[in-house]
């Protein structure tokens, strides 16, 4: 596999993710992070403004490329020739969500999916809680990049006041 992609919300995007993408990134010749919406959940950021931030945070990888997608992750690894997806698992709950997910996916396209265990450090951070305390008046520095925390405290602060 030379190309896989990353696909998430990346609202915001976490050092978790980044954990995620980077090890990627040592693995495969390419890695696209997919950065898609996801109706279910409500997040503070467009998806334009997602992936600026996710840009900046991967500038390090230079094969890395951010991109948007919606509709089925089967059509659009086939639209940018990926041959695999790369997950993070931070726990059984997580492996127990994306375990069906991935059978579909192969099932559907013959896309495998490739799960890394997220690094102890980061098993507790999802983007949900980092939000949240955010939006709590919470510190989120040591969970997320410079500009990403500078931006999530902002526009969480925002939301609150009204």
């Amino acid at each position: 596999m030379h190309r896989v992609v990353c696909p998430g919300s990346f609202d915001p995007v976490t050092y978790g993710h980044l954990d995620i993408i980077g090890r990627a990134a040592a693995l495969f010749d390419e890695v696209v992070v997919a950065v898609g919406t996801n109706t279910s959940k409500s997040g503070l950021f467009d998806v334009d403004e997602r992936v600026e931030m996710v840009q900046g945070a991967c500038a390090e990888w230079s094969n890395v490329e951010v991109d948007t997608f919606s509709g089925l992750l089967v059509d659009y690894c086939r639209d940018v020739g990926a041959g695999g997806v790369v997950k993070g698992l931070r726990s059984a709950g997580d492996f127990e969500y994306e375990l069906p997910m991935a059978h579909m996916n192969t099932q559907l396209s013959g896309l495998e999916t490739v799960f890394l265990p997220t690094a102890a450090q980061w098993g507790h951070v999802s983007s949900t809680l980092v939000r949240e305390i955010a939006k709590l008046g919470g510190d989120v520095t040591a969970f997320l990049p410079e500009d990403v925390a500078r931006r999530t405290v902002e526009r969480a602060q925002q939301g609150s006041a009204s």
